[in-house]
C-alpha cells in the first residue's frame, strides 16, 4: 500500500519536488538516494490529498499492511532460507546469503532501475518533452517494467508497454493469466489509434511503426529529411 502511494504520487506529480524519487535531482537519488533523505515538503503537503479510499477498502491489503512487519521478513528472508536446507540440502549460509540476501539486493535494484535508468536512457516514441525511456535492459531484468515512456504516457494502461507481447513483458502474461481465469478484471488499454495519433504528435520518431521507414511515411518527407552517415538504400 505506501508503494502504490508512492507510485500514484510519481505519476500525478512526475519530475517534480512531489515526485518521490524525482528523476531531474539525478541518477543517484531517482534509483536510491530517495530512501535516505528525509520527504521534500512539496510530497509531503501534496501527498495529503492523495486518493487512497479504492485501496483502504480492500480487505486483504489492510491485512497485508496490519502485518507488515510480521509478513515481510517472513516471506522475504526466512522462507526463502529454509526452503533450499530442507527441500535440496543446500547449506544454511548459502541458503541466507545467496537465496535470501543476494536476491533481496538484486531484486531491489533492477526495481529501482525502473526509477533511473529507465528515467535517463531509452528512445522516447510516445513523448519526448518527458524523461521516462524506453529501456530494453531495464525491461528484460524487470520483466516487462522498461517500457517507460508508453507507461508515462498512457499510464492507465495495465499492460505498461504497447504490444503487451510475452517476449519481454511478463507481467502482462500474469496478468492476462489471472484474467483468463476471472481473478484480473476491469483491465483497460490503449486503442491502435489513440497510439498512432499521440507517436505522430509528440514521439521523437523513434517509433517502430510510425517512425523513420513506415509505409506512411510520405515521400516529401523522406527527401526534405537530414540524414548524417546514412546507410545505403
Amino acid at each position: 500500500m505506501d508503494w502504490a502511494r508512492d507510485h500514484r504520487m510519481h505519476h500525478k506529480y512526475s519530475e517534480t519536488d512531489a515526485d518521490p524519487h524525482n528523476a531531474t535531482r539525478g541518477f543517484f537519488f531517482s534509483h536510491i538516494g530517495w530512501l535516505l533523505v528525509r520527504k521534500h515538503p512539496d510530497l509531503k503537503e501534496k501527498g495529503k490529498g492523495l486518493d487512497m479510499s479504492d485501496l483502504l477498502a480492500d480487505p486483504v491489503l489492510r491485512f497485508q499492511k496490519k502485518y507488515y512487519l510480521l509478513l515481510m521478513p517472513l516471506a522475504c528472508f526466512v522462507m526463502p532460507t529454509m526452503i533450499p536446507v530442507y527441500f535440496w540440502g543446500e547449506t544454511w549460509t548459502n541458503a541466507f546469503f545467496v537465496a535470501a540476501m543476494f536476491r533481496y539486493a538484486f531484486i531491489l535494484n533492477v526495481t529501482w532501475l525502473v526509477n533511473s535508468a529507465a528515467h535517463k536512457w531509452g528512445d522516447k516514441p510516445y513523448d519526448k518533452s518527458i524523461k521516462p525511456s524506453e529501456n530494453m535492459s531495464v525491461a528484460m531484468f524487470a520483466l516487462g517494467e522498461g517500457f517507460h515512456n508508453y507507461h508515462h504516457t498512457f499510464p492507465w494502461d495495465y499492460k505498461t508497454a504497447e504490444l503487451g507481447n510475452t517476449k519481454l513483458n511478463f507481467t502482462t502474461a500474469f496478468i492476462n493469466f489471472f484474467a483468463k481465469i476471472g481473478w484480473a478484471y476491469d483491465l483497460k488499454t490503449v486503442s491502435d489509434d489513440i497510439v498512432k495519433n499521440r507517436v505522430k504528435r509528440t514521439g521523437d520518431g523513434s517509433h517502430h511503426l510510425w517512425g523513420w521507414g513506415d509505409k506512411d511515411h510520405s515521400k516529401e518527407e523522406i527527401a526534405a529529411a537530414i540524414r548524417i552517415n546514412p546507410k545505403d538504400d
